[in-house]
């Protein structure tokens, strides 16, 4: 069964936080690569993060390729090759781990190779903003490296995540479209309110744009406050007839100078919450910034229940 077949038949439990995980196992995300920097020499942290996810119940683990992009590796003192080499060591760590998880139990997951936006590579919050702006061959000169890499290295899906516009969404489509139609896609965009994408557009027209596209599998939003998940989900139900996806963060706030999130007092009931996203329509559930294990494990539990 391969992913498309195995969400529509039962959903899929996504993962949670790399950033979260690898600073609980001693990384320093607080530089411009964040995750991308244990890809250097810490491939063994990354596989303990892919793996624990796999223990907690994850069916779909996300590469560590969110922030590893060419020039970003380039301006942190490594060379072109050096940085090919990283990001493809990102996918195949996660093809190693999820391998492994299947020798070791029988059971088979799934690889998703993530996109982020250019706004991640200004490592400024400009993925919660959306304000810049790049004409469709800068989008392009930025994106491609890493993607063909990432393709190479034959991830069971591309999560273009994380999107604040629907502009640099649609380049990427349409690339893919004409030089990768057999690969499957999830779209993921960060918003600004219940209604609009972090850059103002309609989500409701970015749902529908997307929608368009045969070989996108789902489509929804991730890294925002869970209280917005279930209207959110009911607006993308009218505009779209893919599968639906979400994985918010905790409710946090982040500090983009810092890099770090504000500490919860009291963290959401994400059981409960994975309950109602599931019934609403949303069949491939995870968390994001700040969430871990724990919250995986509680969204499986519920996986369990509907399936």
């Amino acid at each position: 069964m391969n992913i498309v077949e195995k969400v529509q038949a039962s959903g899929l439990v996504l993962d949670g936080a790399m950033s979260t995980a690898l600073e609980h196992l001693g990384i320093n995300t607080n530089n411009n690569l964040w995750t991308a920097e244990a890809l250097v020499n810490n491939l063994d942290k990354i596989y303990q993060v892919h793996w624990n996810y796999f223990q907690a119940g994850a069916q779909l683990t996300i590469t560590d390729t969110y922030q590893a992009n060419i020039p970003a590796f380039i301006q942190a003192g490594y060379t072109n090759s050096q940085a090919k080499e990283f990001i493809a060591n990102a996918v195949n760590v996660a093809k190693k781990a999820r391998n492994d998880f299947e020798n070791a139990t029988g059971k088979h997951n799934f690889v998703a190779g993530t996109i982020g936006s250019y706004g991640a590579y200004l490592a400024d919050g400009s993925e919660y903003r959306g304000n810049y702006n790049l004409s469709k061959n800068e989008i392009l000169d930025f994106h491609l490296p890493r993607l063909q890499i990432i393709l190479k290295q034959q991830p069971d899906c591309i999560a273009i995540e994380t999107q604040p516009q629907l502009f640099e969404v649609k380049v990427l489509l349409d690339w893919m479209k004409s030089n990768a139609p057999q690969v499957p896609i999830y779209v993921s965009f960060t918003m600004q309110d219940l209604h609009h994408l972090s850059n103002g557009t309609s989500l409701q027209e970015a749902a529908a744009l997307v929608n368009t596209y045969e070989q996108v599998f789902a489509v929804g939003v991730n890294c925002l406050n869970p209280d917005w998940v279930l209207p959110i989900i009911n607006q993308l139900k009218t505009a779209t007839t893919k599968e639906i996806v979400v994985y918010p963060n905790l409710g946090s706030s982040y500090d983009p100078i810092s890099k770090t999130w504000k500490t919860l007092k009291n963290k959401p009931n994400f059981h409960h919450l994975a309950e109602q996203w599931y019934v609403a329509g949303a069949h491939l559930i995870g968390g994001c910034c700040t969430t871990g294990v724990d919250e995986v494990a509680s969204i499986a539990d519920v996986f369990k229940q509907f399936n």
